[in-house]
């Protein structure tokens, strides 16, 4: 391994870090800025044992998007729960599903999970053997009316994606 990738091991989220600090303090006042690079590069530093390998971003383009469309997503869903929890108690309909996975890395399932659980209204519970020799996600919905319809949602909306973004 490098001394700069000894150092500087995920320079991609270095950078993604630093950025993020910037824009939730809203300032680039000079401390926030040395601040904020430490922890931009200590955070990978002290973490890259959890990072097998550099991630496969093949499309920086479709990166952004997903994040659009996960920000759009949460946006939507936030008014959805408002209404229904502030709406009669019949409305709420809670189920559990599986969806079952095409993704096959690790990072990318955990990215698939932690993506359907910030969306609010609905919470990945457990990833579990899917008896075909693969693996499905178990998430809870607040309000599902068909869990094949909302199994396919989050497979045509998420997975497809992520696949095309980490390659796997």
């Amino acid at each position: 391994m490098s001394r700069v990738r000894t150092w500087l091991p995920h320079p991609g989220l270095s950078v993604l870090l630093l950025v993020a600090w910037l824009w939730l303090n809203d300032t680039v006042a000079p401390g926030h800025v040395l601040l904020g690079s430490v922890l931009a590069l200590l955070i990978p530093w002290f973490t890259r044992r959890f990072w097998p390998e550099v991630l496969p971003f093949a499309r920086p383009v479709r990166v952004l998007e997903f994040v659009v469309l996960v920000l759009y997503d949460v946006v939507v869903a936030n008014l959805q729960v408002a209404a229904l929890i502030l709406g009669p108690a019949s409305r709420v309909r809670p189920a559990f599903f599986r969806v079952p996975l095409d993704l096959q890395t690790d990072f990318a399932i955990a990215v698939l999970a932690s993506t359907v659980t910030l969306t609010p209204g609905t919470v990945s519970v457990d990833i579990e053997p899917d008896g075909r020799g693969g693996r499905a996600l178990v998430v809870h919905a607040l309000r599902c009316l068909d869990t094949e319809e909302a199994a396919a949602g989050i497979k045509h909306r998420y997975e497809r994606r992520l696949k095309e973004i980490l390659e796997c």
